[in-house]
């Protein structure tokens, strides 16, 4: 370590306090230095902790003075390596989660302010004792922070109804790569006067700014929440069903999600305690996708579930559903709900994988499936798909399974290449793209080049290149 390297050390302990800054030569910091799937590993120089906006302004300010990047970590659930510092060890790991206070719930304006190391199921809970639904949902909304949602736009089960982490936030507090402090958590719905810095803030991945707080849209907590579970013939009466719910639901449609069969095999196999409906009294070809739907209510649950009922009936009979049940109770629709968040566990259970989060028009979505997976074979013989997710609003986790029987290590260090390309063609001939809700990070920097419009990245890097000349803000990640 040399004597610039030391002295940011000392001034970074002053600032925040000695206990809040953690070193390699005194901590473990492989919580902090590892990504959460293992895809990768560095080195910081230090984690530091700070508990306010003035202290996380202090510390960019103190980094820029020592030419030593920052890299922004919230819960670190990451999916793209976009929280990790690099291999150098002269990084500075910037952690969020001292800083969680929920500020304020204004239930006039109908928001929220919430700081940015708020754990998201925190602030879920917060908002429903106080009458109001926040309806970020994500499989990790018990660890993942509000920071970290917001810096990737995260998705998750009801963007079909209430958009993205982009659609609910209405401002922020940001510290910039200078270490100046932009705050406008004024929590306005009309305020056109001039660029709007929030969306240019909102999916960054950390490169333009630390956010440190948000002012967050609340909806009225529905009456009722009701749950399906409900087995098709196809992707194709997946979309039929879709499209009938939200003709007959409108608005009350919160959640669809689609999960192929071979998904909810690794569910059954490695969680063999969860009741899969239909699973095993019909077989493969008859139902090879499944749906859990959710039908939100402001009136009574009689409505909703009359709606409800009606809706799968009219869908049976126009022959795009098989079979459906709707839980009786709060705990029957956990249970649903459960198997459907359990995929990406099964699938970690049965070994490395190859994980593609695509978007793509709804309508293109089963003739994109159909011509991927035998491209998909010829590319590599006896992969298997691990296809589900939210396919209310085009979101698809077409994840890719090692052969049975094969090393898996290999697998994904000589075949996650060429499966890549033969997916990110053919999402690229639909249209679609390539990261719909994980975003960039540093796993899918070099894919961006090749496939997002040339003059949509030259436009990135000079944003960049504005904001952060000196490139300490989270380098090496997203651009």
């Amino acid at each position: 370590m040399n004597a610039r390297h030391t002295a940011l050390l000392d001034t970074l302990r002053s600032l925040v306090g000695a206990a809040h800054v953690r070193t390699p030569d005194t901590d473990d910091l492989t919580p902090y230095e590892q990504d959460w799937r293992k895809r990768a590993r560095g080195r910081a120089l230090a984690v530091v902790f700070p508990a306010s906006t003035a202290e996380v302004a202090a510390v960019v300010r103190a980094c820029v003075a020592a030419g030593v990047a920052v890299v922004p970590q919230g819960g670190n659930t990451g999916m793209v390596v976009g929280a990790t510092p690099d291999d150098s060890g002269t990084q500075v790991v910037l952690r969020t989660t001292r800083m969680d206070a929920i500020r304020a719930i204004d239930t006039g304006n109908q928001t929220v302010t919430v700081e940015a190391g708020c754990v998201l199921q925190t602030l879920q809970d917060a908002c429903a004792e106080a009458g109001f639904l926040f309806p970020l949902s994500l499989g990790s909304e018990g660890s993942c922070t509000i920071g970290g949602n917001l810096s990737t736009n995260a998705g998750g089960t009801q963007v079909v109804r209430y958009g993205n982490t982009r659609e609910l936030c209405l401002g922020l507090e940001v510290v910039t790569p200078q270490g100046e402090v932009w705050s406008n958590l004024t929590g306005l719905r009309k305020d056109n006067t001039g660029y709007d810095l929030r969306h240019l803030l909102i999916g960054a991945e950390g490169t333009l700014g630390i956010i440190t707080a948000a002012t967050l849209k609340l909806s009225p907590l529905p009456n009722v929440q009701l749950t399906a579970f409900a087995a098709v013939y196809s992707l194709q009466s997946a979309v039929e069903l879709l499209t009938l719910a939200h003709r007959q639901l409108h608005a009350g449609l919160t959640g669809f999600e689609v999960m192929g069969r071979f998904a909810l095999s690794l569910v059954q196999k490695h969680f063999p305690q969860q009741r899969i409906p239909f699973i095993d009294t019909l077989d493969e070809t008859a139902a090879p996708y499944f749906v859990v739907l959710e039908n939100s209510d402001l009136e009574s649950a009689s409505h909703a579930r009359e709606r409800f009922e009606a809706l799968l009936g009219q869908a049976i009979e126009e022959g795009c559903v098989l079979d459906a049940v709707v839980a009786e109770n709060v705990a029957q629709a956990h249970a649903l709900w459960h198997i459907r968040e359990s995929i990406p566990l099964a699938q970690a259970q049965e070994g490395l994988n190859l994980k593609h989060d695509i978007s793509l028009p709804i309508s293109s979505i089963p003739e994109f499936v159909d011509e991927a997976l035998p491209a998909l074979q010829a590319a590599c013989p006896g992969v298997r798909l691990v296809n589900y997710g939210h396919l209310g609003d085009g979101n698809l986790h077409f994840n890719v399974q090692a052969p049975v029987g094969s090393d898996a290590e290999a697998f994904l260090r000589d075949m996650e290449a060429p499966i890549a390309h033969v997916v990110y063609e053919l999402v690229k001939a639909r249209g679609g793209s390539i990261s719909a809700e994980h975003g960039i990070g540093s796993l899918k920097r070099e894919k961006l080049v090749e496939y997002k419009d040339p003059v949509m990245l030259s436009t990135m890097r000079a944003i960049k290149q504005a904001l952060d000349p000196q490139g300490l803000m989270n380098p090496g990640k997203m651009v």
